[in-house]
């Protein structure tokens, strides 16, 4: 699997209760349907890029779907519970891609997120 971001080959990540794919470059994450909670405890262990770097990769935010056929644009989304995380999700196949830094964001949400998510800026 090639990266949405980065284009860089991904790395599968295999969990006893689920599976997901790191980029071996940018270090952005891809999560099967539902795997982004299942893996919710274990995001300190998967999500290891450097935040600062996720910032920048950020930025890029059209991309498409490196599982279906046919290149479908995900989604831009916007965590509802933590307004400042944004991420890609797949309508099609309802998977998503998190930057470097972003998933162990949305896995624990502290006091410091509230202060975030006052100065998030409206995604456009």
């Amino acid at each position: 699997m090639q990266c949405p971001k980065c284009h860089s080959l991904m790395e599968l990540i295999v969990e006893p209760e689920a599976t997901a794919h790191r980029c071996t470059q940018c270090k952005g994450l891809w999560f099967e349907m539902m795997a982004h909670e299942t893996l919710k405890h274990r995001a300190e262990e998967i999500d290891t890029g450097d935040p600062a770097q996720g910032e920048e990769c950020n930025k890029v935010d059209r991309i498409k779907c490196p599982v279906c056929i046919g290149n479908r644009d995900l989604i831009r989304m916007v965590d509802p519970q933590q307004p400042h995380i944004w991420f890609e999700s797949c309508k099609n196949c309802y998977g998503r891609f998190y930057d470097a830094g972003e998933y162990q964001d949305f896995a624990e949400i502290e006091f410091a997120d509230l202060i975030r998510d006052w100065n998030a800026p409206e995604r456009t």
